[in-house]
């Protein structure tokens, strides 16, 4: 008797079923990202706060801190930076010290999946060099607001992990809920690709 293959495809609430081992970009819908991330906590839920602080949150909060970085970022910059953990909504979010103890064909993972929904939304499948490097600063700079106001890290350990950003104290880090941060990228989203 042979073995049946094991499924390999996650059914999303908009009906969609999306090929984890070779997703397609036209399986790919805004809703269903906006849908999962808003329920995945950072931090292993491990913040303050009456909700846990969402990918999605931290997705817009990455946009906006990288617009602050690099004044003028074009409409493709900023939805680079909104979509940068998208792939999370279906895979979750492993905190770093996983990921490097997974090792590196979790990432390839990550990235094909990233590239589809990249391709899905008129983005290259990777960013460029410079803007790579932007989100990268922008994500660690969320990171030490998220550590410090949300996770319980003091100044020093946080700065030792993601460096010490300036210029940040007024943007809000209050948890949402899954619901009002569902909304919230998505409101995000409809502002950038209307431009």
């Amino acid at each position: 008797m042979t073995a049946k293959p094991p499924r390999a495809f996650q059914r999303m609430l908009s009906g969609r079923r999306l090929d984890l081992l070779d997703p397609s970009p036209l399986d790919i819908e805004i809703e269903d990202i906006a849908h999962g991330l808003s329920r995945v906590a950072r931090w292993n839920g491990q913040t303050q706060g009456p909700h846990a602080f969402s990918v999605a949150q931290h997705c817009v909060l990455v946009e906006a801190v990288a617009a602050r970085f690099k004044p003028g970022l074009g409409w493709t910059g900023r939805l680079s930076a909104l979509l940068h953990d998208s792939a999370e909504y279906v895979i979750g979010d492993l905190i770093s010290p996983f990921k490097a103890a997974v090792g590196l064909d979790y990432k390839a993972f990550e990235n094909r999946l990233l590239g589809a929904i990249h391709i899905r939304f008129g983005l290259k499948p990777q960013p460029e060099a410079a803007l790579a490097a932007l989100l990268k600063k922008a994500d660690r700079a969320a990171a030490y607001l998220e550590a410090t106001r949300l996770a319980g890290f003091g100044a020093s350990d946080a700065d030792k992990f993601f460096g010490t950003p300036k210029g940040l104290d007024d943007l809000d880090l209050e948890p949402l809920s899954p619901d009002q941060a569902k909304a919230a990228y998505l409101l995000r989203f409809s502002d950038l690709i209307a431009v």
